[in-house]
């Protein structure tokens, strides 16, 4: 998984076929007519594996759960809450090498009839089926995600890597060495429907720390 910076050409006015690992013959003959080349504006950081398993364990995933992983890059998490649950799963990444590499990983790991990987903008994918969503993404595009989150059933979970979700309190929230990489990780668990907070305007913010300031010169 991976921090992603969309591009605004995939964000807007383009429109980018939905198409699986598996599509049929139909469906792959369109591919010629999407755009040339599709790529993320992106940091690229792969989640560690001991953070996946972390993450899975604390969404509580079972065999009956539909994991969504928001830009997937290789794919690693679907992948591993499908052979390690038996769940289904989908991840979804707008890059044209991210999403030729989850489909390859799927096919090795052989779980090709659990998880799916489709090329398409999470901005617009339907998440209202999800019951666990995975995401390692910036904070601004965690909150623009909210509209998409208030739409998943109630007791769905969504577990953020790094980043929380702005004005959302999370139920749970874990901080963790990875053996991997020997870096801290944090990781955040909400349930629906989300427990929304206010959040502070800029005005508000300056206001605040305005009255901090005269009160320090007193």
């Amino acid at each position: 998984m991976y921090r992603m910076l969309w591009t605004v050409a995939a964000a807007v006015g383009l429109s980018l076929a939905s198409l699986g690992c598996w599509a049929s013959a139909e469906e792959k003959a369109s591919e010629q007519e999407k755009p040339k080349k599709m790529t993320a504006d992106v940091v690229y950081v792969a989640t560690p594996h001991d953070v996946v398993d972390k993450m899975l364990r604390m969404a509580k995933i079972t065999k009956d759960d539909v994991v969504y992983d928001l830009g997937c890059g290789d794919g690693r998490i679907v992948v591993a809450a499908a052979k390690r649950y038996g769940c289904r799963g989908i991840g979804f990444d707008i890059d044209d090498d991210r999403y030729k590499e989850s489909c390859e990983n799927v096919k090795k790991a052989k779980v090709e009839k659990l998880v799916d990987i489709q090329q398409e903008d999470i901005f617009t994918v339907d998440l209202s089926k999800a019951s666990v969503i995975t995401s390692y993404l910036l904070p601004e595009m965690n909150v623009k995600l909210i509209p998409q989150f208030d739409k998943m059933k109630d007791g769905s979970r969504i577990v953020c890597h790094d980043y929380d979700i702005k004005g959302v309190k999370p139920d749970e929230e874990i901080h963790m060495t990875s053996n991997e990489d020997g870096v801290r990780h944090g990781i955040f668990l909400y349930t629906l429907p989300l427990k929304k907070e206010k959040v502070k305007t800029e005005e508000e913010e300056d206001e605040e720390n305005e009255e901090l300031e005269e009160n320090e010169t007193q």
